[in-house]
This record gives structure tokens, C-alpha cells and sequence, in this order.
């Protein structure tokens, strides 16, 4: 961003044109902004996380079985809040059998554009490859109704593509989509949510979740019910990974943003299924850039604080 300089001789009458009152008003606005607020056209972030899971089995004397991915992944911030990011799957430790692949393999391949609509109304839009082995389009929004009350939706069609074994596709005719209240508890750090629709593997649904947020850390509960697994309920934990306080610069290397525990009474991988569009996505950081029409969580201290490098003349 280029800062906005009035030299002496640009100023008549001690006056300042009206064009020049916006640039500077502008500027001014964007200076007194926390550094984590402002985007950085350009910048590009590359990271690791990792993908752990696990599952009771009582067999064998052995208590469960165990997968662990590493997670790679890339994001570019270009102008006007579009983003385009990528992650890949690095298996390391796979005993939950043949049905979960060995190869490396892109888990991920998305274009996303966000934007807000009259100071209400927060939308993103996403296409390419999504989490959950699915691809094609997908819509996200937010109707902000005052500071502790918002309505979310989610619409998606995709269709089936995995790089696991071989290529394999579907076309892409499969329509899923949530939608919901949620409510923000200031006073308690506390969010809570209610969602209804229709899933990846065409069941239909609802699910409920409260989460309790703290500095760094995100502990939650939640219910669902689903037409093809019925009852089910488990908790969450989400930790922002350290270090907290980090450089900018153009090309940054750093762990993934977050850490997320989902643990589930039971183990129906079929139900009340959802993708991801973004390789770091977590109920924590929500949907949207917390800059934009910040609401709920967006509006406590940010898990990151960024400074940017000193450049050498």
C-alpha cells in the first residue's frame, strides 16, 4: 500500500481537494488498523500441518488403530480478497487398512473470492478441489443481524474426485447445503449454532455445536442427526499453534495456523459428512478474513499478531 504524502506545494489555500480527503481519510483508517487486519496482495504463505486420527477397535489386544498424514499446504493472497491455495497428503502411519491410500496425493485445489455486501452480508465463493475427496463449486454466507445474532448458509455442486488409487471422478450433480442461526455470547467467549440440510452422501440432517473460546484455545460439544447414522454427539478441541507473535514478508514459512481434535461417539464415516474449502478451515476462524465485517470470535484478540519486515534501501 502506498502512503499518501501532501507536500506544500500541492496545497492551496491551505486547502485539500475532495478527492485528496478521501485518499487520506482512507489511509488513515488503514493505519490505525492492528497489523493483522490488512491484507497483503501477493503474500504467500507455505506450511505444514498434521492430519491425525484414530479409532477404537478392542481386537487383538490392540485399542485402536491409528492414521497419521502429514499436510502441506500453500496459500496465495492476490488483490481484492481473492486466494488461491493448495494442500497435499503425505501418508506416515496407515493402519486403518486398504481403504485409506499410502500415496501422496493433492487433498486440495481451490480458487476463493469473499466480499462483504452492505455492511450486513458476508459471501465467499470457492471452486476447484475440495476436502472430502469432492470438487466443484461452493457458496458460503453470513446475514449479520446485530452482535450476537447471525444466520449462516452453505450451498455446494459437486461431484466425487479422488487421487487416491488412480484417478476417479463422478459428475458433478451432487446439491448439498446448511443452513442455520448462530449465536455469539460476549460475555462468555461463547458461540453456539444450529444447521439443517442435506450432506455429501445425500443424507439430510441436523447438527448443533457450543463452543467456548479462550486466548489461543477453542473447546467445544456438539449433537447431529442424520437419516442414514441417527444419533450421534462427541467434542472438538481446536489449539492455534504457536509461534504467536510472526514477520510478514512476501514468502512466509510456518506451522499450520491450528491443530483440530474431533473425537465421535460413533464412527459412521458416512453421516452428517462435510468438505472444507480451505486447507487451514476451522470453527474457530470461521468461513471469512476476520477483517471483514468482523462478528462473533472475529471480534476477540487475534491467535496471531504479524509485524511487518524492515526493508534494507
Amino acid at each position: 500500500m502506498k502512503h499518501l504524502i501532501l507536500k506544500p506545494h500541492e496545497m492551496r489555500n491551505n486547502r485539500i481537494t475532495p478527492f485528496k480527503k478521501v485518499l487520506l481519510v482512507g489511509f488513515l483508517l488503514l493505519s490505525g488498523l492492528p497489523a493483522w487486519a490488512q491484507m497483503r496482495p501477493g503474500q504467500i504463505d507455505i506450511f505444514a500441518g498434521v492430519d491425525f486420527n484414530y479409532r477404537d477397535i478392542f481386537h487383538n489386544d490392540r485399542l485402536y488403530d491409528v492414521l497419521i498424514n502429514l499436510t502441506p499446504g500453500i496459500k496465495w493472497n492476490m488483490r481484492n480478497r481473492w486466494e488461491a491455495s493448495a494442500q497435499v497428503v503425505i501418508p506416515v502411519v496407515n493402519q486403518f487398512g486398504e481403504g485409506f491410500s499410502n500415496k501422496v496425493r493433492l487433498n486440495m485445489a481451490v480458487l476463493s473470492k469473499q466480499f462483504p455486501i452492505k455492511n450486513r452480508m458476508k459471501v465467499k465463493l470457492s471452486g476447484g478441489l475440495f476436502g472430502a475427496s469432492r470438487y466443484g463449486l461452493d457458496v458460503k454466507s453470513m446475514w449479520i443481524a446485530n452482535k450476537w445474532l447471525a444466520f449462516t448458509g452453505q450451498a455446494g455442486l459437486t461431484g466425487y474426485c479422488s487421487l487416491a488409487s488412480g484417478w476417479e471422478a463422478s459428475t458433478m450433480k451432487r446439491l448439498t447445503f446448511l443452513i442455520g442461526p448462530e449465536f455469539w455470547l460476549e460475555s462468555w467467549t461463547t458461540q453456539m449454532w444450529i444447521k439443517a440440510g442435506r450432506f455429501i452422501y445425500g443424507d439430510y440432517g441436523v447438527q448443533a455445536e457450543a463452543f467456548r473460546h479462550f486466548k489461543h484455545t477453542s473447546v467445544g460439544i456438539f449433537a447431529s442427526y442424520s437419516d442414514i447414522g441417527k444419533e450421534n454427539a462427541g467434542f472438538k478441541i481446536i489449539l492455534a499453534l504457536p509461534p504467536y507473535k510472526r514477520t510478514r514478508r512476501k514468502i512466509n514459512f510456518r506451522p499450520a495456523s491450528n491443530f483440530r481434535l474431533t473425537y465421535n461417539v460413533s464412527s459412521d464415516y458416512y453421516s452428517n459428512r462435510q468438505y472444507f474449502t480451505d486447507p487451514e478451515q476451522n470453527e474457530r476462524n470461521g468461513w471469512f478474513d476476520r477483517d471483514m465485517l468482523p462478528w462473533g470470535p472475529d471480534t476477540m484478540s487475534p491467535d496471531f499478531i504479524y509485524k511487518d519486515r524492515k526493508e534494507e534501501r
